[in-house]
C-alpha cells in the first residue's frame, strides 16, 4: 500500500456509502497560497473587464462590488491548481477507488461569499456528463471551514446505483433533479461538515446539492473530477467537445479501448445553447419552467 492510499475499511465505505470525507489533509499554508492565487485571478479578471472568461459572477453585489461564484477550469489558468491536483495525498487516494490510469474530467471552483452564495439544487454529476462507466471520482477541497450555515455540502448517502429524473416536463434536461425526493424512500440528507484543508470523495452518481450562505463567511470548495483513463465519455451534444478541450492525463497509461459496465447511464435531451450555461443559469431556468407550469 502506498502513502495516501485508502484503507480497506475506507474503500468499502466509499463503495456502500457513496462518499468520504478525510479531515485536514492540506495545511494552513498551502490554503493561504491557494487564496492569494484567487484572489490575484479575480482581481485581474474584474480589472481587465473580461471577467467572464475566466469566472462567473454572483447576480447581487458585495459591499457595491461583484463577486465570483464560480472560476472556470482552475486546472489550466494556475500551477498552483495544477500542483494540488496532482498531489500524492489526493492521487493515492484516488487510485485505491478506481485504478493506477487516472486522467482530470474537468475542474472548476464553487465560492459561496457570505450571506450572498448561490443554492445548488440536487443533483447526480453523471447526469451532466455520460460515461462508459462509472469510474468518476468527484474531489472536493474545503477552502474555508465549511458549516451548515455557510453552505457545506450536502448529499443522499447510499443512492448513487439510482438514476433520478432530471427532466423538464418536455423532455429535456433541466440540470437537477426535478422528482420529488421522498426521505422514507431515500433517506435524509446528510450536511458534510469539515474544517478548510478538508476533501470529499464523492461517487459521480452521488445525488448532491448545497444551501444558499446565510452566514458572514466565505464557503470556497475547489473541485476536480477525475476518472479512469477507459472511461470515456458518451456523446450527448457538443459541450461534450468543450470539456474534453479541458482534460489531462495524470498518472498511469492512456487507454485506447473503452470499458462498458457498472451503471447504465442516462443520456440527457441537451436543449440548445446548453453549452454556453452554467449549473446555476441552467437551474434558475429550469426552476422559472416549473413555477410557470
Amino acid at each position: 500500500m502506498s502513502e495516501y492510499s485508502l484503507s480497506e475499511q475506507q474503500i468499502n465505505r466509499y463503495q456502500t456509502e457513496s462518499h468520504l470525507v478525510i479531515p485536514s489533509v492540506f495545511s494552513k499554508d498551502e490554503l493561504g497560497e491557494i487564496d492569494q492565487t484567487i484572489r490575484n485571478l479575480t482581481d485581474q479578471a474584474i480589472e481587465s473587464g473580461q471577467a467572464d472568461k475566466i469566472m462567473e459572477l454572483e447576480p447581487q453585489q458585495v459591499n457595491g462590488q461583484y463577486v465570483p461564484r464560480r472560476i472556470y477550469n482552475p486546472f489550466d489558468q494556475h500551477e498552483c491548481f495544477r500542483k494540488l491536483a496532482t498531489d500524492d495525498r489526493i492521487l493515492n487516494r484516488i487510485e485505491s477507488l478506481i485504478g493506477p490510469n487516472i486522467a482530470l474530467h474537468h475542474s472548476k471552483l464553487n465560492m459561496k461569499p457570505g450571506k450572498v452564495g448561490s443554492v445548488v439544487e440536487w443533483h447526480q454529476d453523471l447526469a451532466y456528463f455520460p460515461h462508459t462507466n462509472d469510474d468518476l471520482v468527484t474531489t472536493l477541497i474545503y477552502l474555508d471551514d465549511a458549516t451548515e450555515k455557510n453552505g457545506c455540502l450536502q448529499i443522499l448517502p447510499r443512492q448513487h446505483t439510482h438514476h433520478f429524473d432530471h427532466r423538464l416536463p418536455d423532455g429535456t434536461f433541466a440540470g437537477m433533479i426535478t422528482e420529488s425526493i421522498d426521505e422514507n424512500q431515500f433517506g435524509k440528507p446528510v450536511a458534510l461538515a469539515a474544517e478548510a484543508g478538508s476533501i470529499i470523495l464523492m461517487h459521480v452518481n452521488t445525488p448532491h446539492s448545497s444551501l444558499p450562505n446565510t452566514s458572514d463567511k466565505p464557503r470556497r470548495t475547489l473541485i476536480f473530477e477525475y476518472r479512469a483513463t477507459d472511461a470515456f465519455p458518451i456523446y450527448s451534444g457538443i459541450y461534450v467537445h468543450e470539456l474534453e478541450m479541458h482534460t489531462h492525463h495524470l498518472r498511469g497509461e492512456r487507454s485506447h479501448h473503452a470499458r462498458f459496465g457498472n451503471l447504465v447511464p442516462m443520456i440527457p435531451d441537451i436543449p440548445g445553447g446548453f453549452q454556453n450555461k452554467s449549473l446555476y443559469k441552467l437551474q434558475e431556468e429550469a426552476r422559472s419552467k416549473q413555477e410557470a407550469s
